[in-house]
């Protein structure tokens, strides 16, 4: 049995504000050992339950966060960035049989600790047929289309109660409490780290694999902070815009919407602006 982890910081134990999780600010050296933390449990959790291997994705901005001298010797990690599943790359190859979502965060424009979808500010909403979508929900639409179900996952009590809806058998560890996007209630790491282990222990159970599941297609719509974005998001071939800050795009797979996605954040990116967005 494998375990996928796909790994955002966000939603790690003691995470509050942007400095907590922005390479070389002086908060996100400390946060990247409690981050690590939190994997490591879920890693000892999956082979407590009985699984034979954990490749760890790791899917925080860089892609170069987790501490790999302090993870746990049983897993391996998959780290740097330009991967073809971005989030949840490795679940393509067909040996995984089921994935965990550690350290994510409520959807942009949700209540939540540092919630936003892949873009930290810029995209203030993002539905996929009409519901609101947070990284937890376009990431399980994705390993849907592969057979694997999502099986745990851990953030605040908001990315706990967001998941109910994408992954409603899923065990779930909240590790704070939502007070505003840049403050929570936080349990400890030692804490954390037990329960999230107990939690992983658990879900191996549910670690089993089913036919992949083809919901398409999928209406995509994004909306921007800006007027400007909108129009620079049309570049990507099939992106239209429907208002003065919205496109949107058709897909028949969630494979296909989540790479048009990409390519659109990677544009929007880079047309924002220093100080005006």
């Amino acid at each position: 049995m494998k375990i996928l982890i796909s790994a955002d910081m966000e939603g790690a134990t003691g995470v509050t504000w942007p400095g907590d999780v922005l390479p070389g600010a002086p908060q996100w050296e400390r946060c990247r050992h409690l981050f690590t933390s939190d994997v490591n449990a879920a890693i000892a959790g999956f082979f407590d339950g009985g699984a034979d291997a954990v490749l760890v994705n790791e899917a925080h901005w860089s892609m170069r966060n987790l501490l790999l001298e302090k993870l746990d010797e049983r897993a391996e990690m998959l780290t740097g960035k330009h991967k073809s599943l971005s989030m949840v790359e490795g679940v393509q190859h067909g040996d995984v049989d089921g994935i965990a979502f550690v350290g994510y965060h409520a959807a942009a424009g949700a209540e939540g600790v540092l919630a936003h979808t892949y873009l930290a500010n810029s995209l203030t909403g993002v539905r996929v047929s009409g519901t609101r979508a947070s990284e937890g929900l376009l990431n399980s639409l994705v390993v849907a289309e592969y057979g694997v179900p999502v099986v745990l996952v851990t953030g605040d009590d908001r990315t706990c109660e967001d998941a109910k809806g994408y992954a409603p058998h899923a065990r779930s560890v909240a590790v704070k409490d939502y007070v505003s996007r840049y403050a929570a209630v936080c349990r400890t790491p030692a804490r954390t780290a037990a329960d999230i282990r107990a939690a992983a222990k658990d879900a191996v159970a549910l670690a089993v694999r089913h036919e992949p599941v083809r919901n398409g297609p999928f209406d995509m719509e994004l909306e921007f902070d800006a007027e400007h974005l909108a129009g620079a998001a049309t570049v990507v071939p099939g992106v239209e815009r429907i208002g003065e800050r919205r496109v949107a795009y058709t897909t028949s797979t969630m494979y296909e919407a989540i790479r048009c996605f990409k390519a659109v954040t990677t544009v929007v990116s880079a047309a924002v602006e220093d100080q005006y967005g």
